[in-house]
């Protein structure tokens, strides 16, 4: 049996953010055992529990982006809606929780780090996204698809992103490939009023 310590298995880790069953793993220890270290380094500071089986390690929470992977570690879940608009200068206003895109049912996620809104796409429409650019560890939709992906969920809920805060497009958003991404949508009417949306949008734009 080693005798390093738990917090000696955090660092090994070498994360941030980590489940408990990864410290589980790499310790050898029971469940139960980790989970009442864990506690006990929660009580002297030293790590932060963010979710159910989710924690961080150091003195200050973490990014809430960098959480998204664990949060839902059985289904992908990239940012979009008005955080990815947000995080892309489109949108000044600040969002006041992280909007997630997945094949997930939809649902509220409250955690120590921020809230995240998840939002149900059926998966022919679960596309357009990649890791951010800068290195942090979570996936955003493009510019065009987080709009997109707006633009279809209001098609089937209505209340749901019916009314955006002013909208600043850099001149190389391509409305062009909002409109194919909309072709994905079969219900016609459903297309159809997605279409009206898109143009309404482009008409009260201000470009930069």
């Amino acid at each position: 049996m080693s005798n390093k310590t738990l917090l000696a298995y955090i660092k090994e880790l070498n994360k941030t953010v980590f489940r408990t069953e990864e410290l589980v793993a790499i310790s050898g220890k029971s469940s139960s055992v980790v989970i009442q270290g864990l506690n006990f380094l929660k009580t002297q500071g030293l790590v932060f529990k963010i979710y159910h089986g989710v924690w961080s390690f150091g003195n200050k929470l973490p990014n809430p982006y960098s959480v998204i992977p664990y949060i839902l570690p059985k289904q992908r879940a990239y940012v979009s809606f008005i955080s990815a608009l947000h995080l892309y200068g489109i949108i000044e206003q600040i969002p006041q929780f992280i909007t997630l895109a997945s094949v997930a049912h939809t649902r509220e996620i409250k955690t120590a780090a921020g809230v995240f809104m998840v939002h149900h796409l059926n998966p022919s429409f679960f596309f357009g996204f990649d890791w951010k650019k800068d290195g942090e560890e979570f996936l955003i939709a493009e510019p065009e698809k987080a709009l997109a992906d707006c633009i279809y969920i209001s098609t089937y809920k209505k209340k749901q992103f019916s009314n955006f805060p002013e909208l600043y497009f850099p001149k190389e958003f391509n409305f062009k490939k909002v409109e194919k991404y909309l072709e994905k949508i079969k219900n016609k009417k459903a297309f159809i009023y997605a279409l009206k949306k898109l143009e309404n949008i482009k008409k009260k734009a201000k470009n930069n």
